[in-house]
């Protein structure tokens, strides 16, 4: 569906319009109306920040767009960041379970030392998950979670622990 925004003197007034609405309303697009182009708000990769949840609206091309501004973090940001991921990666109950993992810096996220392997999709079974067993330093199906309460995992003893 096509977008317009009204326009006086080369700025924007209030937000797009549907191209639907304003024909309804005026009969037609006024002359005042300018094309707009939607553009999503982008996912920020590892080391960039969304500096508005907001776009403005600039002119790309000779039609008005969203314009998000993207900044990439500075070295400190990212020596801040990863610290902060290792910090809660250690933090967190039986964190000793994943004491083998590192962190990627390029991607900023915590890496097993072994890849997860990818499931046999022909023997897929609701019940059974795989998870990293530190004690092995390896990945282990862990056993089916019991259904008659409210348990937890312990990674240490390989089995579920009720509440």
């Amino acid at each position: 569906m096509n977008l317009y925004i009204e326009t006086n003197n080369g700025q924007t007034i209030n937000h797009p319009a549907f191209e639907d609405n304003l024909i309804q309303a005026f009969g037609s697009i006024p002359e005042r109306f300018e094309s707009f182009n939607r553009v999503e708000r982008p996912i920020p990769t590892a080391y960039q920040i969304l500096v508005s949840q907001e776009p403005t609206y600039q002119k790309v091309n000779n039609v008005w767009t969203d314009v998000w501004d993207l900044r990439d973090m500075t070295a400190e940001e990212k020596l801040a960041k990863q610290q902060f991921l290792r910090d809660a990666y250690n933090t967190r109950e039986q964190a000793s379970n994943w004491s083998a993992w590192t962190l990627d810096e390029v991607t900023c996220k915590m890496q097993p030392p072994i890849p997860c392997p990818v499931p046999d999709q022909t023997k897929i079974d609701a019940d059974i998950f795989t998870a990293w067993c530190g004690a092995e330093n390896n990945w282990k199906d862990m056993p089916v979670q019991p259904t008659d309460g409210q348990y937890k995992f312990d990674f240490f003893a390989w089995q579920w622990v009720a509440l």
